[in-house]
């Protein structure tokens, strides 16, 4: 049985860093993709970050480009999000997601497993 559980979230100021991580157990992630994936309140859930099964590529939504960093620990079998220059607009549920046969990381649906959500809160 798959499970991803994410930590890190936390309430914040704009400007402020902050480095959510995903724990997997039952699927190895260096031999899959991941992906975080986000939802603020009235919105879909939309693509932030991606990082294929090979470690070393990755894909960012335009949004977060240049701010946020996604990465993985082989040894800890975890992947981790940092953000930086936080903005309001970030807030949001921050979900981790992964998948055997990922085409596209950018949709959620191509995603076979997720985790419950770590909450993200930015103050202006």
């Amino acid at each position: 049985q798959v499970q991803l559980v994410e930590f890190g979230g936390q309430l914040v100021q704009a400007g402020d860093s902050l480095r959510l991580a995903c724990a997997a157990s039952g699927l190895i992630f260096s031999t899959v993709g991941a992906g975080w994936f986000r939802q603020a309140p009235g919105k879909e859930r939309e693509f932030v970050a991606a990082i294929r099964k090979n470690g070393s590529n990755t894909i960012y939504a335009d949004a977060v480009k240049g701010r946020f960093t996604i990465s993985r620990d082989v040894a800890t079998n975890t992947v981790f999000l940092k953000m930086s220059s936080l903005k309001p607009e970030d807030t949001a549920v921050y979900y981790c997601a992964s998948g055997r046969h990922v085409d596209d990381y950018t949709i959620s649906y191509d995603y076979q497993y997720w985790g419950h959500g770590t909450q993200v809160f930015v103050s202006s």
